[in-house]
């Protein structure tokens, strides 16, 4: 069946535990085919033993996408509903570096620390007239009274904090910040997993040998066999990289080389929980008792956090599986929720589609906001002059070192 507000108020203001949603895959090339999941510290895989929930038994499992990862998905499909097909009204903050080689723009939806990070954190608004550091105006200082039982304020500043979690480490009060757990947790978990090898090596269409080196790095930044031409340091021609040969120019063969690399699996899953208990721990107080009521007006906002978890993981899923390089999926069966409502009776299943979901979570915003809550609209700040300025030698640097490497 179809998921309906009324439906959702109900699982929310009651019992139920959670909505999930778990759905299996395969490789976009067929069962068999090879997928590369992400590589962590020392270019290590995530692989553990696992119990496989089909057999019972103990497999070797990889992670294929992380709940970190998911979450960034979920929010980026949250930013294009908004801005690109402007189906959805967001409370957004945005910060955009314009005056650097490479302009940038964040938001609060993909800031590592969403409305907490320290970039919108070291940027200015202007406020009565003056400009003022982000965290001094009255809009930044909600992260400084913000907690469980007064999440009012950041419901109508950064309502995806309190969905997808948030700690206020950066802020003033350090450590003792803010903090909001995830009520929304993803995770893709390859299931069977058997590791392979990869390959590496490239043929130079120009042959160009190693001893027809070296290379020099020039003094407008670009690279040179002259040695009289070179730029010197401490009285002697820079060569590039360690010994000046062609490859760190991107120049000749690469040697053939054979490592460990990519997976076989037997399936995927993703599995997607939205844990209704993280979101009856949230109390929404209207100054003196404004509104509808406080507990129909914390039932509102509950519901709307509710409505954004299901519409974020609901777009995300159907913007498609491709991961990266090598490490596209492709579903075996159809989108399902499932509310886990009474203990030991079967789950509801409840197909939702993106749009519906995105009207689902429309719906629940209007009755939001007309029970007194806050909702902002879009808050552009603009970066200090420092901020900038270390974005811009950042740029530099990198800038320099792709030349050298």
């Amino acid at each position: 069946m179809s998921l309906e507000l009324e439906t959702l108020k109900a699982a929310v203001a009651g019992s139920a535990a959670a909505f999930r949603c778990v759905t299996e895959y395969q490789p976009m090339g067929g069962p068999g085919d090879k997928v590369f999941p992400p590589t962590y510290e020392g270019g290590r895989y995530a692989t553990e033993a696992r119990v496989d929930p089909a057999t019972g038994e103990r497999v070797d499992c990889v992670l294929l996408d992380s709940v970190q990862s998911q979450a960034n998905r979920m929010e980026l499909a949250l930013l294009d509903a908004l801005e690109e097909r402007g189906s959805l009204a967001l409370p957004l903050i945005r910060v955009a570096f314009a005056d650097i080689p490479k302009p940038i723009r964040v938001t609060s939806l993909d800031a590592p620390h969403r409305a907490a990070d320290a970039i919108f954190r070291d940027s200015r608004i202007e406020e009565d007239g003056e400009w003022r550091a982000f965290r001094e105006s009255s809009k930044g200082r909600i992260l400084d009274h913000a907690d469980l039982r007064h999440a009012t304020g950041l419901f109508g500043l950064c309502p995806t904090a309190l969905v997808f979690g948030l700690w206020d480490s950066t802020g003033p009060r350090g450590g003792l910040g803010a903090k909001f757990q995830r009520a929304l947790v993803s995770e893709i978990v390859g299931y069977g997993a058997v590791e392979g090898k990869k390959t590496s090596s490239r043929i130079d269409p120009l042959q160009i040998m190693l001893g027809a080196g070296p290379v020099y790095a020039a003094a407008d930044g670009d690279w040179t066999l002259s040695e009289a031409e070179a730029r010197k340091e401490k009285g002697k021609s820079v060569k590039i990289g360690k010994d000046g040969k062609p490859s760190e120019i991107n120049h000749g063969n690469v040697t053939p080389s054979i490592a460990d690399g990519g997976f076989t699996l037997t399936r995927a899953v993703q599995t997607t929980v939205l844990s209704l208990p993280t979101l009856r721990r949230l109390r929404f107080p209207l100054p003196d008792g404004a509104g509808t009521g406080q507990v129909a007006i914390s039932q509102a906002a509950r519901t709307t956090l509710a409505a954004l978890g299901l519409a974020a993981a609901t777009l995300a899923r159907e913007e498609g599986a491709d991961l990266r390089s090598r490490c596209q999926l492709f579903p075996t069966g159809p989108f399902v929720w499932e509310l886990l409502d009474r203990p030991g009776e079967t789950p509801t299943r409840f197909a939702l589609t993106g749009a519906e979901a995105v009207d689902l979570l429309n719906r629940a915003i209007d009755e939001a906001r007309q029970s007194g809550l806050p909702w902002e609209g879009t808050i552009d700040l603009t970066p200090s002059p420092d901020l900038v300025e270390l974005v811009r030698r950042s740029q530099h640097l990198a800038a320099q070192a792709d030349g050298e490497d």
